[in-house]
Order: C-alpha cells, then structure tokens, then sequence
C-alpha cells in the first residue's frame, strides 16, 4: 500500500504568508500545516486546486451568540457553526447569556459537550460576569474551552449584568486574561428609557441608546482597565468619539467593530428595515460609521466581530421597544468585509488581520491566524471576483433571516478547512461537524 507524505495537498492559490502573497503549495499532515512551498499531487493521500483563488489563515469570529442551551428556537450551535462554516469562519468564541447563562464550571462544560458534537467550527466559550461570581473571576477564566471573562455594562438580552461601578473595579482588578466588555452605561439607559416616545417605533433606539450611554461607559473601562493594567477587549464600538477616546488605549486595550456598524447607517435602516435593524448598541448616522472606519485605518480597532445574534422574524416584527436587539451576521461577515476590500475600503492585508490574526494575539490563540509549519490546518479560500446576492433563503441560521437581503456584493468565501478537511467548497458542506475545543497559550 502507497504511503502518501501529506494527507491532503493544497494547490494553484495564492497563499498569505508572512505578510505577503505566494504562489505556492501547502502540504497538511495530521490536522497541521506541514510543508510550505514546491509540492506535487503524487505526495499527498487527497488534492485540491484553487486556481486564481486566495488562500488565507482561517477566519475567527469573536462574538457570537448562538443561544443553546435553551434558546433553540431561534438558533443552537449545529445551525450557527454550519453558518460559519458556509462563511468562511473555521473558529467562533460563543457569548455566555443562554438560559441558563454560562457563570460556573458546570454550564461552560455542558456547552463544551454540545460543541464537541454538533461544531462545524473550532470553539471556546465566555465565562459570563455576574454580581455571584465576580470575586471567583480569575479561576473560572483559566477553564479548558474558555474564551475569557465577558462583561455586559449595560442590559441587552438576557439577565447577565455588570452595572455597578464597584463590581467593574472587581472585575477588572480579578480577571488575568482578556476581558470583553458590553459598554453602555445602564444607569444612563434607564433614566432615558423613561423619556422615550414610544409612538415613535424603532427609530427611538439609537435616541434612547444615545451615543453618550457608549461614552461614559468606555470612558469608565478605560479609567479602571488602565488602573489596573487589565487586558480589557471593547465590543461593537458604534460612535466615533469612542475611537477618539481609544487613540490613546495603551498597550493593554483593544477593541471590536461589527460589520453591521460599518454597512448599514441611520435613519436608511430603521426606514428600510425597521425593528430589523435594531441591535445594542444602535447602528447610528453616517457621521459615526465613518469615524469607525477612521478607526479602522488608524490602526485604532483591532477585530471585526458579527455579534451574530438571532432571534425569530415574528420576535423582530414585535412592535418597538417589545422587539428584541440582536441580528444574523456569522454567514456574511467575510462576504461583507470582502466588497469593502473591493471597495477600497480597507486592503486584504487589515482584513486578515482584522478577522485572524489580531484575534489570535489578543485573545493568545494557540497555533491559529497564520499560516505556518507546525500551525493548525484551518484556512479560508476566498474569490475576490465572484458577485453574489445576499438571500433569506440561503442564510442557515435558524432565524432563517439577514439584514442584507437582497443586497450585492463582490467576493465570496470560497472554502473552509478545518482541522485539515475540506468542509465547505463553493457554498457545498462536506462530511459530519468536526470542530475542536480551541486551545490558549
């Protein structure tokens, strides 16, 4: 019987490494990237080409919420992964407020047995903060399978909040590693929320939720974070006088901008989309997204998240402010960031950064976001060229929705190998879920 040098080989694309593009060949053997550079198909057991095609470090994507336990009705990890999958993601890190939310030892590990049989993607999963937990912080952080510690300053969706001052101080001082923070101040969104003309429907979130609820709260992090050189990561910045508060972040700070932030703009998505473009914190003017695109340029926002967050069409269609906040994005982040790179809007160089390498460094990713000897066999194919057209129908995501519908773009996740096996290859899924719990330095 033949013994083949490679298990499965890689040819034709133009591959990402070191900061640049190769036309060379990659050799995977055990999961791992073993060989980089002159190859032939005889050496390996399997062989794919992908002809004028670009061969990145798979896509991460930080902030998901794919609601299982107890939350299935509008998403679990099966439908959420196999989303990811078609998007060209091969990791994810899952938000803790599922029902039960994660805030002990026995809910993350009860996770981690879901995922370890039903995850397209690779996964870890936050330890929620809460008022019971606060104190037992930095022991619950170093769990097998957890992303971090991840705050909610201010109420979204679900019962997990931090919004006493005196317990972000504890949160902040205890945690080691990263922390990620939901930043609006909750004392601000009450007393407003008294205030709100309901009459008004959905165009009231981004009044209710105004840009300075963001900026006390950044503001307050920032104080904390820096006091006691905590590796606090901010979520969904929306305003753009948070990037300018950030530009002096220090070294132990960084921050996160969705795609949803930088595409859609108000009052165009509330008319267009009504309570379908609500989430928190609120996509705001135009005037905002370009300075998060400043932000973006300047070096000043360090990861592109989803914050994928389903919930069902007959939930969104709830009139405002009965409507819950959240909205699909696992699926289309790439696709999304892709036409911007066509646009111009930022160089595949920062995307990858943005999407794989600045999560790994951040969150200490062990051997993933490039694409090195020894490294994990997880890539994204992308096709810079192919147009495609955003459907409901299409989206995977039990919610069965996107906020995009109906929109073009130009360039396209084309496949994802995860752990070495080719699971998706233009919009196809190969095999059974095979993703693993993602390891930390």
């Amino acid at each position: 019987m033949k013994k083949y040098d490679f298990d499965l080989g890689i040819f034709k694309g133009k591959i990402y490494v070191e900061g640049v593009f190769k036309n060379a060949s990659i050799g995977i053997k055990k999961n791992k990237i073993a060989h980089i550079g002159e190859l032939t198909p005889e050496k390996c057991l399997q062989s794919v080409e992908f002809e004028n095609k670009y061969i990145l470090p798979g896509m991460i994507d930080t902030q998901v919420h794919f609601r299982e336990p107890g939350l299935t009705h509008k998403e679990d990890i099966y439908h959420g992964t196999k989303g990811a999958l078609l998007g060209g993601i091969t990791s994810i890190f899952e938000m803790p407020n599922t029902s039960p939310a994660t805030i002990n030892e026995k809910e993350l590990n009860k996770k981690i047995k879901i995922a370890e049989k039903s995850s397209w993607a690779n996964f870890a999963f936050f330890m929620g903060a809460c008022k019971s937990n606060v104190s037992k912080l930095n022991e619950l952080e170093k769990m097998k399978g957890c992303a971090g510690v991840k705050i909610f300053m201010g109420s979204s969706t679900g019962s997990l909040l931090i919004s006493e001052e005196e317990d972000l101080k504890i949160a902040l001082k205890t945690c080691k590693r990263r922390v990620a923070i939901h930043s609006e101040d909750e004392q601000r969104l009450v007393s407003r929320f008294q205030r709100i003309n309901k009459s008004n429907g959905v165009r009231e979130h981004e009044k209710w939720r105004d840009p300075l609820s963001a900026i006390i709260s950044t503001k307050k992090v920032l104080k904390h974070a820096k006091k006691y050189n905590t590796k606090a990561h901010i979520l969904h910045i929306s305003t753009d006088d948070e990037i300018k508060l950030l530009k002096n972040k220090g070294k132990h700070i960084t921050s996160e901008v969705t795609p949803q932030h930088l595409t859609l703009f108000s009052p165009d998505c509330y008319h267009k989309l009504g309570s379908l473009a609500q989430m928190n914190p609120p996509i705001r003017s135009l005037k905002h997204q370009l300075g998060l695109w400043e932000g973006i340029n300047n070096g000043t926002v360090d990861v592109i998240g989803s914050d994928h967050a389903p919930h069902t069409i007959e939930e969104k269609n709830k009139e405002w402010p009965n409507s819950p906040s959240g909205m699909p994005g696992v699926q289309t982040t790439l696709s999304i960031m892709l036409n911007h790179v066509n646009n111009k809007k930022l160089t595949l160089q920062k995307l990858i950064q943005l999407l794989s390498e600045n999560p790994c460094k951040i969150y200490n990713i062990k051997n993933k976001g490039f694409i090195k000897k020894g490294y994990d066999a997880d890539l994204t194919v992308v096709d810079l060229k192919r147009e495609t057209i955003i459907k409901n129908e299409d989206i995977l995501s039990k919610s069965g929705w996107s906020p995009y519908n109906g929109m073009k773009l130009k360039g396209i996740p084309f496949a994802t190998i995860i752990n070495g096996s080719v699971k998706m290859i233009d919009g196809k899924v190969f095999g059974k879920p095979n993703g693993k719990t993602i390891d930390f330095n």
